[in-house]
């Protein structure tokens, strides 16, 4: 039996969850009586913050910021050097980890520099930067994982899943990330070693690197698992699987035990951070069961997604709310406004690699509203600023979130929607904006950040999802 598991960010926040996630590995290397023959493979993500931390110090070079990028690379050091003094003081390995740290950042500071220099931060430019986390994450757990006699060896995945020249955003091309993955990881597996792989990050057949999109970790062990004809998926995060809410807000939130190929699509569509959207895809294809497990409540059976769920489960809606958002309002000062302009505004963020979370349109407003993350604001802006140079109006309202009430088909006779504008509109919330497509199954609003907390608690009382069990 051959599992792939990727680990996130929040699983590898620091050296305590390191050692927390190289149990889990060890523990399921060993065979049991149901697994006698039993194989892993593992992908990870950068340490929680580290990918952004490494775009803004992109974004701060490209500004001139000396002083921040440098700050930024410093501090990174700092932090990957803790993990390995902790978990590999005694180990033989410790000075080769620590150099490897040491030296992949200096690699990035001269990656800054020439940035500095050139004074523009392209896609690829992006890509190359955002590489850097998971390859420091990958060797140093493979490492650690040694140092408990599991046989790991770090590998990155720029040297086997080949996709297009997309950069930010690249799909893989199979067929030939099939043939690597079968060269390489196949024999690996076989000899008793297990794989230690970088998410997020591939290349260009020419050895280019590319990201598979921001959180793409997800999207890589689907890849793998499809290219080297896995059993199952588990998805390693800090919750019990797929919940009703956010149990940060809701803490007695409720897993969804089981769910469809396409009702897991939808949820992580609609920002379910547990999943990455493209991930479903390989899977589907495959026919590979996906599973959402809790790397800090390991023995949590969380959520299973695959073709067909069991016929007992219930049919839950989910609250999904994600935090940190920044509203940007661009638009012309008369009736000039047309959907040209508001092309050319989504192009050019595409092009500066910043996530369009949710958008409206509004010819009566003569502009565009665009719900972006934060630390992506003040890039946004001058994105647009530069785009929209002359005769258009341009600002940004700061804290704003985003909650998605996402149903199921048969949850109820009249669908969800009715029943989440009539519970805001109970609560008193204030929306910003509204994103529903042409179902009665779905909505997203924009609402104040300060509101988050009580909408999300009293839809869910609402909706009914109290005293589910």
């Amino acid at each position: 039996m051959l599992i792939v598991h990727k680990f996130g960010g929040t699983s590898l926040g620091d050296a305590e969850c390191f050692a927390n996630v190289a149990e889990i590995i060890a523990e399921h290397s060993h065979p049991t009586d149901e697994t006698p023959s039993r194989a892993n493979v593992v992908v990870v993500s950068a340490m929680s913050g580290v990918t952004s931390q490494l775009i803004a110090g992109a974004r701060a070079a490209t500004d001139c910021r000396h002083t921040l990028y440098r700050k930024i690379k410093d501090d990174l050091t700092s932090r990957h050097l803790d993990v390995v003094k902790a978990l590999l003081n005694r180990s033989p390995e410790r000075f080769d980890i620590g150099s490897l740290v040491e030296n992949r950042l200096y690699d990035l500071e001269r990656l800054y520099r020439s940035m500095a220099v050139l004074g523009e931060l392209t896609v690829r430019g992006c890509d190359a930067v955002a590489s850097f986390g998971e390859q420091l994450s990958a060797n140093i757990l493979a490492a650690v994982l040694r140092e408990r006699a599991v046989p790991a060896q770090a590998i990155s995945a720029a040297e086997l899943i080949v996709t297009d020249d997309n950069f930010g955003d690249a799909t893989p091309l199979m067929d030939q990330t099939r043939q690597r993955l079968q060269e390489r990881i196949v024999p690996l597996v076989k000899g008793g070693e297990l794989p230690v792989i970088t998410g997020y990050i591939a290349a260009t057949e020419r050895g280019v690197p590319t990201t598979l999109g921001r959180g793409g970790s997800d999207y890589t062990a689907a890849i793998l698992s499809a290219g080297l004809d896995a059993d199952e998926v588990w998805i390693w995060s800090d919750v019990d699987g797929i919940l009703t809410a956010d149990p940060n807000i809701v803490p007695h939130a409720r897993t969804l035990a089981g769910l469809s190929y396409t009702e897991a699509a939808n949820l992580a569509c609609f920002g379910a951070e547990v999943l990455h959207p493209k991930a479903i895809r390989p899977v589907i294809k495959n026919g590979i069961p996906l599973r959402i497990l809790n790397s800090f409540n390991p023995t949590h059976p969380g959520t299973l997604i695959n073709e067909t769920p069991g016929p007992g489960r219930q049919l839950l809606p989910a609250i999904i709310s994600t935090t940190g958002l920044a509203m940007i309002a661009i638009g012309s000062r008369d009736d000039t406004w047309t959907l040209q302009m508001a092309a050319r505004a989504l192009r050019q963020l595409s092009a500066a690699g910043v996530d369009v979370l949710m958008f409206s349109q509004s010819f009566s407003e003569h502009g565009l509203n665009l719900v972006v993350h934060e630390r992506d604001q003040l890039h946004c802006l001058n994105a647009l600023g530069r785009e929209f140079s002359d005769g258009c109006s341009l600002g940004a309202t700061d804290k704003v979130a985003t909650v998605s009430v996402v149903g199921v088909p048969g949850w109820n006779k009249t669908g969800i929607v009715p029943h989440a504008f009539a519970a805001l509109g109970k609560h008193g919330t204030r929306v910003i904006a509204v994103a529903q497509a042409a179902t009665e199954h779905s909505v997203s609003f924009c609402i104040p950040h300060h509101q988050v907390a009580d909408t999300v608690r009293f839809l869910h009382r609402e909706l009914g999802l109290e005293g589910v069990e």
